[in-house]
């Protein structure tokens, strides 16, 4: 029995403190054979923990009633006690023997999962093949992490690169792959760390060092993290947009930017930022979305593409949100961007704004055209002429001065005060308390 199912006992123990932990239901069987799947509970830098890692090598890890039994009792049982649970996979499938036994085992997994679903954060370690029903129970976690070796498919993709873990992280399905089973554990653990038990509970605080960068556009995360706390989630999905999981003051916040690029919003972009809205809010973990963005966008592609609906759903993700939600404007934020993502018509809480940002209906050069077309008229370079209207309309009329003045912007700071002024807005906003409107759920347009 020893030898049983050890690389997931090997697993389990690069998750677990010192390695230790209790095995569960370690005597169930599977067709006179044990049941291909390892469960256990311990404890993760003191933290109690479910977990659960296929066993390949007890008929290739295939999934049967009983092994799909003892997973469903270790959701049952983080359900009941509030912990988190980690899912590792790696099974070549179900017992396929002409009947939807193991089909209708998944099926309860599948609902088990969705039922603790924004109750104790779930997080999905793909360490080998994972497909068909695993797939969607794997891919319905928190957050997915990949090996460099993982396979994830919900059917045989043959002679494709459609199974690899980098063709599901560009879908926005992974949020990371690790080089090994060491690497993404490691992972899981920096995850842990950032995520409360449950949903009642807060995420807890940890020492932390100041960051050595002061806050530019350049060294933004660098300047605002508390440092080497951030961990950039979904990187390959959705050019224009950054996910990053990190502490400030020892406090978890969710931070978005839309500075990395000079690209418009696209739908790709519209959905990881949703995903991870939803995500944060869920275990009430405070939302800062840095903004500098030519805002949504509007071509033909884009259109086809879903970007209306990708942009509707962001708009219902930030809107029915009710964890704590600071913005800074760290740029242009201009149009329905400003609207979805950064005002307070999204729900935010606080806004923050640097010197030099513009918060407008249009961006300064259309601005220019509609407000300004007179002053072209006539002009002997209407491109150098255009250029220095949209630079006089920044200054004035969409200046972050006169939205405050206005009442859309509460502060207008230094970059290099943006540190302080965002440990202000968490520590003001701490209490924050919400009580929504009684229905089942909004109706976002998925």
């Amino acid at each position: 029995m020893e030898n049983i199912g050890k690389i997931a006992r090997e697993r389990l123990s690069l998750l677990f403190d010192s390695g230790a932990f209790t095995e569960l239901d370690a005597l169930r069987m599977e067709r006179d054979e044990s049941a291909a799947v390892v469960c256990a509970h311990g404890y993760v830098e003191g933290q109690a923990v479910y977990a659960f890692a296929q066993a390949s090598d007890v008929n290739n890890g295939v999934m049967g009633k009983n092994t799909a039994g003892k997973i469903n009792r270790l959701y049952h049982l983080a359900a009941k006690t509030g912990a988190p649970i980690v899912g590792v996979y790696d099974s070549n499938g179900v017992f396929v023997d002409g009947t939807a036994d193991a089909l209708a085992a998944y099926g309860k997994l599948i609902a088990s999962a969705a039922n603790i679903s924004g109750v104790v954060p779930q997080i999905s370690v793909v360490a080998g093949v994972c497909a068909g029903s695993a797939a969607l129970m794997a891919a319905s976690a928190d957050f997915v992490i990949a090996t460099e070796k993982a396979e994830l498919y919900l059917t045989p993709p043959y002679g494709t690169n459609a199974a690899k873990p980098e063709t599901a992280a560009k879908a926005g399905v992974v949020a990371a792959v690790c080089e090994d089973d060491a690497a993404a554990m490691a992972k899981v653990k920096a995850l842990l760390r950032k995520l409360p038990a449950n949903n009642i509970e807060g995420a807890p605080i940890t020492e932390f060092d100041e960051p050595a960068a002061v806050c530019t556009k350049e060294n933004l995360l660098a300047g605002i993290a508390d440092a080497d706390s951030a961990d950039v989630l979904y990187e390959a999905y959705g050019d224009s947009v950054e996910t990053v999981l990190a502490t400030v003051r020892g406090q978890s916040v969710g931070i978005i930017t839309t500075c990395g690029s000079a690209d418009a919003i696209t739908a790709a972009d519209a959905s990881k930022m949703a995903r991870f809205v939803r995500t944060c809010d869920a275990f009430s973990i405070p939302v800062l979305t840095v903004v500098d963005t030519i805002g949504f966008a509007d071509d033909t592609d884009a259109a086809v593409n879903g970007s209306l609906r990708a942009m509707t759903q962001l708009c219902g993700a930030y809107a029915e949100a009710t964890t704590v939600k600071i913005a800074l404007i760290a740029g242009e934020a201009c149009g329905a961007a400003f609207s979805a993502i950064a005002g307070r018509g999204a729900g935010s809480d606080y806004v923050l704004a640097w010197e030099q940002a513009a918060i407008a209906p249009m961006r300064p050069e259309g601005a220019v055209e509609f407000l300004w077309h007179d002053k072209l008229k006539g002009a002997a370079d209407v491109n150098a002429k255009r250029a220095e209207l949209a630079k006089e309309y920044k200054s004035t009329l969409a200046s972050a001065e006169k939205a405050a003045q206005l009442g859309v912007v509460d502060a207008v700071i230094s970059a290099s005060a943006t540190r302080q002024a965002v440990c202000s807005a968490l520590e003001m906003l701490e209490g924050k308390r919400v009580s929504g409107m009684p229905k089942k759920h909004s109706n976002i347009p998925f």
